[in-house]
């Protein structure tokens, strides 16, 4: 049997495989380490205590699956911080790339009266700022910007990667969920997308192209990201 709420540290294990099963990426006690930047003994012990709290379970090939409830908890929590996020944003005026670590620490200390106001503070919002349903079924499928070729038409649908200094990039260079626009050169190791409000252009490194989804037209095939696109580094962005 799962606990009414969880430990705040299980919490934020069930959030994390839930942005690997949203992401469309195994759910591994590997990927899950890379993710969160910890070591693997300290995710096993993490893992045993959410199979035993009735969280998740492992099948025979050793990978990760939510329980029913499990996934009910997670799919909650990610809710709750989106939410968060948005209020942050639109009610309180906070820059939409520093909301993500605020929102961190306050999903894990909100009471039903005060997550009662925020949602109703934020009306019928359907992300959060950095493009994420609130409502967790709703996500709509994209591509990374990565993909697309000069000429295409595109919408960004969100960013993937909620680290705080890649957001700071990202706003710093222009791109934010919402912006239309055309691809006016890819060249494999940055792109950059013409903005169809001020033809503005935003330019960023391939491999952060990698973290932002998009609507395109013409479209290229829909893609996974891999797992080794998990890991941080100046170079490379992941979780």
């Amino acid at each position: 049997m799962t606990s009414a709420h969880g430990t705040v540290a299980e919490q934020e294990y069930l959030e994390m495989l839930f942005w690997l099963f949203e992401a469309g990426l195994p759910m591994t006690g590997a990927n899950l380490a890379r993710a969160m930047q910890l070591s693997a003994p300290t995710v096993h012990e993490m893992l045993g205590r959410l199979e035993r709290d009735g969280y998740i379970a492992r099948n025979a090939e050793r990978m990760i699956e939510f329980t029913p409830s499990g996934r009910e908890h997670a799919e909650q929590i990610v809710s709750r911080h989106r939410m968060i996020e948005r209020f942050l944003t639109d009610v309180v005026g906070v820059p939409w790339d520093d909301v993500h670590e605020e929102a961190e620490q306050l999903e894990h200390a909100m009471t039903p009266r005060f997550e009662a106001y925020v949602r109703a503070s934020v009306g019928d919002a359907k992300t959060c700022p950095h493009g994420h349903p609130i409502r967790v079924g709703e996500r709509i499928d994209g591509v990374p910007l990565a993909d697309c070729q000069p000429g295409a038409k595109v919408t960004i649908l969100r960013l993937e990667n909620e680290a705080e200094d890649l957001l700071h990039y990202l706003k710093d260079a222009g791109i934010a969920p919402g912006l239309r626009g055309e691809v006016a050169s890819n060249d494999g190791d940055t792109v950059s997308v013409s903005s169809a409000g001020d033809g503005g252009l935003a330019t960023v490194t391939a491999s952060v192209a990698e973290t932002v989804s998009v609507l395109a037209d013409p479209s290229p095939p829909p893609r996974t990201a891999l797992p080794e696109q998990l890991v941080l580094s100046r170079e490379r962005w992941g979780r």
